[in-house]
């Protein structure tokens, strides 16, 4: 009888339902996938692959496997994913540039630092590493939990015993879902060293501060080496919260040339900086002119990175070229810190420092009492077995009777020997060929060696400080013990950023006269010679000359728009004179319907009347205008309808306004704040229109103007004087309507 569609489907919220569901899968993400775990500093996939390796005796002293055989093992027994995830998660795992302490062996090709990929994992071979064995030592001693697979054919292990510090020595990265990790390398000296000074204070004192940590672990230590350039409180402050970020710099050295010439060679980069698209990187900034200082560049790395880097000219200092190659390529990075990880309870948690540390010494405290617990275990058994061997070594001839004469003869020398099930089983399994070896001093001295054992086993489960003592000994015998391996030395330098002068940043230029030429729809050039000298020049077919402004090749533009900001740029940078020149808009990010108001060379030591069109305004300081970026700087702020009107220099003790109903005001210069950005105040009151002009002047010079052929003057300038924010008066006869003024 089938179903009726009631009977099977029920109603439900699909809010409800999407959420359920999507927490769900973040939850699955975040756990089984891309936070490492706090204990062993892995993720599920590292963890399985690491486990599979051992469960196929790939150690350290044996052969290598292909890769294709762990990864198949992996996915069939621990990892219901792709191959090539696993594939990926193993050849990282190998990378000597990726990881400060690889945890696998590779032979074969596993990528390289210029971005190539691994070769297929048919071709590439793998083993454990002693990094790796140590995270594994103990695992078949009941050290840690383990759970069934994903089909419950196999167990594999929660966590690792981890007699390693390997979150922090090998760092971890990772996206989840709605959060991330991304944790760098450490040095395992500094890390052992913090936490056997954590395990040497008293039970009694006071926690561990970061402060004091960070005396020991002085920052991240990368496998790629490079210049750690951050200022100590940042790290502090970093390490104390979990969150933060390290600035690294490359590794760079001068060699000297003859006749007194130089290069420049980085021999490091910066960590997970790809060598291939840097060289890329730095080739498009040397095309685009944007490397001034910069004559020519070459790579010349094998095994080891050497980028050559030439000098435009001999007077270059090395600091400076090096200063702009930072500011402009990855030669220098920020190296994020987020320490977001699972606790022991699988939960995600941003750590501090002294956090990360003080759970590994919880686990590795764990796993050394269930460690000691399960030896205490074994070795009760075997006491056990030798008392009984004792007790039957003075009769074995009775005993061989009593198996030779009973079909059943385990309760029968039980009752002879007053034994238990344990020993008379173990008496009945010893072969006849070892009855030999029974011999009572060996015996007693194996119990007497068990029983000591067996004490100090007790004594370590009794007393936390034994248990502190006996942890600090295993970390400064595992560090002794993998210090014989190559590398474990810092690479990445702690150093202090130099100080260069912006000056100095850029490439010597000449200097020259120039005319700076910007037609009526926003083409702009530099024309080398004079503005008297440059001749006869060409437009688009429509378009005309608008400002012709005379510079140096040294000197620097101020481009001002109606949309009130104003740009910066450099005249040796600016489009040759030879064509029609290019769109200020692919110079600098003008902004739609924006138009050049002024364009003038800058002057560090001077003023500027700005004007709005509803006639506010405000003087400022040259210098505290101009932005040396595309997007430049908002120096005015416009209510809608209102754009920048005007831009002049001060000069004078007065400011003219002149309005479209031909009402001239003059108020005194003092009246005019002085602002760095803004509106600014009322010049003058309009009934309508607006303003068409505004200038600085001296009143005693009064003004001046051409009336057709003929020069006017107005000397008594006190009718139009008046406070700012008047209406002014009806300017005299024949006075410009622009504005436009002799001398201006």
């Amino acid at each position: 009888m089938t179903s009726t569609p009631d009977e099977t489907i029920l109603p439900v919220d699909i809010n409800a339902a999407l959420g359920e569901r999507y927490l769900a899968y973040a939850l699955s993400t975040i756990t089984a996938r891309s936070l490492p775990d706090v204990r062993d500093g892995l993720k599920p996939v590292q963890r399985r692959l690491l486990y599979a390796m051992q469960q196929l005796r790939l150690d350290p002293a044996g052969g290598f496997k292909k890769c294709a055989r762990v990864v198949g093992d992996v996915i069939g027994k621990f990892h219901p994913h792709g191959d090539v995830a696993v594939y990926d998660a193993l050849v990282r795992l190998a990378q000597e540039f990726a990881q400060r302490y690889p945890l696998v062996d590779g032979q074969g090709n596993f990528g390289n630092i210029d971005g190539d990929n691994a070769a297929a994992m048919r071709y590439t071979e793998s083993r454990l590493t002693p990094v790796a064995m140590a995270l594994l030592a103990g695992i078949d001693e009941d050290t840690v939990d383990f759970r069934d697979t994903y089909d419950g054919s196999e167990r594999e292990p929660v966590v690792l015993p981890a007699a390693f510090p390997n979150l922090l020595a090998n760092g971890a990265s990772g996206i989840a879902v709605g959060m991330a990790t991304s944790i760098p390398p450490h040095n395992a000296g500094e890390l052992i060293a913090a936490l056997v000074f954590m395990l040497g204070r008293p039970l009694d004192a006071a926690p561990v501060g970061t402060e004091d940590l960070v005396g020991f672990v002085r920052g991240p230590d990368l496998p790629t080496g490079g210049i750690l350039v951050e200022p100590a409180e940042a790290i502090l402050e970093a390490y104390a919260s979990g969150r933060g970020s390290f600035r690294l710099r490359a590794r760079w050295e001068v060699e000297k040339l003859a006749h007194g010439q130089y290069q420049v060679v980085v021999t490091e980069i910066p960590y997970q900086v790809q060598k291939g698209r840097l060289i890329e990187r730095l080739a498009e900034l040397h095309a685009a002119r944007k490397l001034g200082l910069l004559a020519d560049f070459h790579d010349e790395s094998s095994d080891t990175i050497r980028i050559v880097f030439q000098p435009r000219a001999r007077n270059v200092p090395p600091e400076a070229l090096m200063e702009l190659l930072f500011r402009h390529s990855e030669l220098e990075t920020r190296l994020p810190l987020n320490m977001n990880v699972l606790d022991a309870q699988g939960v995600p948690r941003v750590m501090g420092l002294r956090q990360v540390l003080e759970a590994y010494v919880a686990h590795r405290m764990e796993v050394l009492v269930r460690r000691s617990r399960h030896r205490l275990g074994r070795i009760d058994e075997r006491l056990e077995i030798l008392d009984g061997y004792l007790i039957v070594f003075l009769d074995i001839d009775r005993v061989i009777a009593i198996i030779r004469e009973n079909d059943e003869p385990k309760p029968v020398l039980i009752e002879a020997f007053s034994l238990t099930e344990n020993q008379a089983e173990a008496i009945l399994n010893l072969r006849l060929r070892n009855l030999r070896r029974l011999e009572e001093m060996e015996l007693k001295r194996e119990r007497d060696r068990l029983a000591r054992e067996r004490k100090g086993l007790m004594a370590l489960l009794g007393s936390e400080a034994e248990r502190r003592k006996t942890l600090c000994e295993q970390l400064l015998a595992s560090a002794g013990q993998l210090a014989k391996e190559p590398g474990w030395a810092r690479r990445t330098e702690l150093g202090d950023a130099p100080v260069v002068a912006a000056e100095l940043l850029e490439a010597p230029v000449e200097r020259v006269p120039m005319t700076v030429v910007c037609s009526q729809k926003g083409w702009i050039r530099a024309v080398r010679g004079r503005s008297e000298d440059v001749g006869e020049l060409k437009y688009k077919e429509g378009d005309g000359e608008r400002i012709v402004l005379p510079a140096l090749s040294t000197d620097r533009l101020d481009v001002f728009t109606s949309d009130g900001r104003c740009y910066q740029l450099a005249v040796d940078k600016l489009p040759g004179g030879r064509g029609l020149g290019e769109p200020l808009g692919l110079l600098v990010e003008l902004a739609k319907g924006a138009e050049i108001v002024a364009l003038r060379v800058h002057d560090p030591a001077g003023r500027l009347l700005l004007a709005t069109g509803r006639g506010f305004g405000f003087m400022a300081e040259e210098k505290g205008l101009a932005a040396q970026t595309r997007a430049g700087k908002q120096v005015v702020n416009l209510t809608e309808g209102d754009s920048l009107k005007v831009v002049a220099p001060v000069a004078g003790d007065h400011v003219a306004v002149l309005g479209r109903n031909a009402r001239l005001l003059l108020f005194k210069l003092s009246e005019l704040p002085v602002m760095a950005r803004g509106r600014g105040v009322t010049l003058m009151r309009y009934r309508e229109g607006g303003l068409v002009a505004a200038w600085t002047l001296s009143l005693e010079a009064g003004l001046s103007w051409m009336q057709g052929q003929r020069q006017r003057q107005e000397k008594d300038l006190s009718k139009w004087t008046g406070p700012r924010g008047g209406s002014g008066r009806m300017v005299p006869h024949g006075f410009p309507k622009d504005g436009k003024l002799l001398g201006a």
